[in-house]
């Protein structure tokens, strides 16, 4: 039976074409016929909030991605939908949704063919555009849909509503509205909360905005967002989903965003809690801890009560 791997790389730096050189021999050596993607043929579109889909992807066993967040982001365009796992090998910075290192890609691939790993499935939302035209543009994204102002010198004004009912209305730089997977992307940097990937949640978090209440939001997978930019907005705005697809949004347009059906399915190597995840990828500081187990042993073994508590 043959077995197909998919390699998404981001090619042009000679580091990249290294490790897909070294990719494509270990895969080769494993078993697998490889069908090679390069995200640089495959540049964000303006107006395009589907993304790239290919035929006979869901042949494929395992989606291999060499590069960082930005280059998984693509290969889930290529996988949504279907019961492919993609397995990222970063090569940037962060990688936070990569599963193994550069160092790490022969001992990877040799556990891709002996299908020695898990796979964890991420939500994504949907996303509806509602133009003052009557047109109804669809999209979709696996971290965030993100409404921000296309003029750098105005602010967008825009209301925030929550399941069918207005919360507030504000002039911002744009507003994120974000997966559980997201929550550690840009709205992290907005200064929204980590939500743990298994919590079936979106999050809403403004940029910027000059308001009272302009806190971030999460709600729970039956509720709906929507950020209507208002008729009289000095500014438009900019959609745009995960920060590949982008659309304009006129003042008078409407996005409507919920959590979809869809699944986007990750490869999993470790077993390590998604607690020593934040720790490794954003290099937190963790010295005095002893954890519950290591504090109780110290306590029968080699901790006194003071003096005055002795029996």
């Amino acid at each position: 039976m043959t077995r197909t791997a998919i390699v998404v790389a981001h090619g042009g730096r000679a580091e990249a074409l290294a490790a897909l050189r070294e990719t494509l021999h270990e895969l080769d050596a494993v078993g697998f016929d490889v069908v090679v993607h390069d995200d640089h043929e495959h540049l964000p579109v303006h107006g395009d909030l589907e993304g790239t889909r290919r035929d006979g992807v869901g042949a494929a066993e395992i989606v291999v991605v060499l590069g960082g967040d930005g280059t998984i982001l693509r290969a889930a365009e290529l996988t949504r939908g279907t019961d492919v796992p993609i397995l990222g090998v970063n090569l940037g910075h962060v990688g936070f949704l990569a599963e193994s290192e550069r160092e790490n890609l022969r001992a990877a691939v040799q556990r891709i063919g002996a299908l020695d790993y898990e796979v964890e499935e991420r939500g994504i939302v949907e996303v509806t555009v509602r133009t003052p035209q009557g047109d109804v543009l669809t999209g979709w994204a696996l971290n965030e849909a993100t409404v921000e102002k296309a003029d750098r010198e105005r602010m967008i004004e825009v209301v925030v509503e929550v399941d069918g009912r207005p919360l507030s209305s504000f002039g911002c730089d744009g507003v994120i509205v974000a997966t559980s997977t997201g929550s550690t992307a840009h709205a992290f940097s907005a200064g929204g909360p980590v939500v743990w990937p298994d919590v079936d949640a979106m999050l809403l978090v403004p940029l910027a905005a000059h308001a009272l209440f302009a806190r971030p939001l999460v709600v729970g997978p039956r509720s709906a967002f929507a950020i209507e930019v208002v008729p009289a907005s000095q500014a438009s705005g900019v959609l745009t989903l995960d920060g590949r697809r982008r659309v304009d949004v006129a003042p008078g347009s409407r996005v409507e965003v919920t959590l979809g059906a869809d699944r986007v399915r990750l490869a999993r190597l470790s077993h390590a809690p998604f607690s020593d995840r934040l720790v490794n990828k954003f290099d937190l500081p963790v010295v005095g801890w002893r954890g519950a187990a290591r504090a109780a042993a110290g306590n029968r073994g080699s901790v006194r009560t003071a003096p005055d508590q002795e029996g």
